[in-house]
């Protein structure tokens, strides 16, 4: 995706008015995200079902500028909904079936979404709808100081303990 292309991106959603579902604290920044569930009903649901998740965030080895989690080993029915291999920065990947191992995968920049055993496609079912501007240092932090901590939890459950 082009310079220009991701900017278009970045201003449609940056006026969005759909309430967030999700807070994700990534590395001590903090981003609300909506799901897909229009585009992307089942792998919404299945995630779901993984929250809150706690976990060490890396950034890519092969997919350009993102970062990624591992997940554990994936063992409910996995479908392929709103495939995507080229992420605009905030649309965040699901991965689960095939060679490599499941993960999310989060861009902040150009990426193109790759193992070591080639091109891959995720499913779209997340998209940050805040504070965007801060996934690059995001990026510039994973690359320079290694794993941080991520964790991703409903809304309504954040706001219940705060």
């Amino acid at each position: 995706m082009s310079t220009e292309s991701q900017s278009d991106y970045r201003n449609s959603i940056a006026g969005t008015t759909s309430a967030a579902d999700l807070h994700i604290t990534l590395a001590n920044l903090q981003f609300d995200a909506r799901f897909e569930a229009a585009l992307a009903p089942h792998t919404c649901a299945a995630f779901r079902n993984l929250l809150p998740l706690t976990r060490k965030m890396i950034h890519c080895r092969w997919s350009g500028e993102g970062v990624w989690l591992p997940l554990d080993p994936w063992l409910l029915p996995w479908r392929v909904e709103n495939p995507m291999g080229h992420p605009a920065p905030g649309q965040i990947l699901l991965y689960a079936g095939g060679p490599s191992e499941p993960e999310l995968l989060i861009p902040y920049g150009q990426c193109a979404f790759n193992s070591k055993f080639g091109a891959l496609s995720g499913n779209h079912f997340l998209t940050i709808v805040s504070n965007l501007d801060s996934l690059i240092e995001l990026g510039r932090k994973l690359l320079w100081e290694g794993a941080q901590d991520c964790t991703i939890e409903l809304q309504s459950e954040r706001q219940r303990t705060a």
